[in-house]
């Protein structure tokens, strides 16, 4: 085991599958203690949760849609009851979107986006947060994509949506930097998951071709960079913005 997080508790929302699965296990490699949480796949969950009790952490699965506030609530006290108080809050849960041109999206369309995205950041960080302010410490880590500031045709929903939560973890950083919590952005380039292999394979050669590091990125490079704020050694990094995508596009 590594040492870095050993005994704090995570919460890492979206973690049945891709980052958030490949976060899960790297912070109970630290010594988190996590919960795994999903809203449909509860086998693909458990499995998760299988292998951070493996690497010696606890792990407990929580259902809950994290675009519900109530679901959000009754999520949050399951953990401190079972695990208690979350100390890392890993924002991660893919949202769906509409991959359409402006011209045939909809507002409804692109209003949902926006609302779920930023709904489910701000609602679960609103859950946790009173908990790292009476222990006077916490961090936050969004994980946002480079479409936020890499415009991509028929990505404006989920590009745009992306974009505001950039800002609002900004806006938590300051709020709440006196009570010693931390909030940042890590933003992975397009990542190989079972959810975008089909695609990767189409364009991998070309992607690979572009990137200084020269491969598409793997849900276990961005993992590695959430973890790393997560943990003590970045404890002073706080409203930053980082890229996970090789030298691909370059701050």
């Amino acid at each position: 085991m590594r040492e870095g997080l050993e005994n704090s508790v995570a919460l890492v929302t979206g973690s049945s599958r891709g980052i958030g699965a490949s976060t899960a296990r790297e912070l109970a490699d630290c010594g988190a203690h996590v919960a795994v949480n999903y809203r449909q796949s509860a086998d693909a969950a458990d499995s998760v949760a299988a292998d951070v009790r493996d690497r010696g952490s606890e792990a407990i699965t929580v259902q809950a849609d994290v675009t519900d506030p109530d679901a959000v609530t009754d999520m949050v006290d399951t953990i401190e009851a079972e695990l208690g108080t979350v100390d890392v809050l890993v924002n991660n849960a893919n949202l769906p979107y509409e991959k359409k041109p402006i011209a045939e999206l909809r507002w409804a369309e692109f209003e949902q986006k926006l609302t779920d995205e930023l709904g489910a950041a701000f609602t679960v960080s609103k859950a946790v947060l009173p908990g790292m302010v009476e222990q006077e410490g916490g961090r936050l880590v969004y994980v946002s994509s480079e479409l936020s500031r890499r415009p991509q045709a028929r990505m404006s929903a989920h590009g745009t949506a992306k974009a505001g939560l950039n800002s609002f973890a900004r806006y938590v950083a300051l709020e709440y930097g006196e009570y010693g919590i931390a909030a940042n952005v890590v933003s992975p380039a397009l990542t190989e998951t079972d959810a975008t292999a089909e695609y990767v394979d189409r364009v991998r050669e070309e992607v690979s071709a572009e990137t200084p590091l020269g491969r598409v990125p793997q849900p276990e490079d961005v993992a590695k960079t959430i973890t790393a704020f997560a943990a003590d050694a970045a404890q002073f990094a706080s409203g930053t913005y980082t890229p996970v995508n090789g030298g691909l596009l370059m701050e």
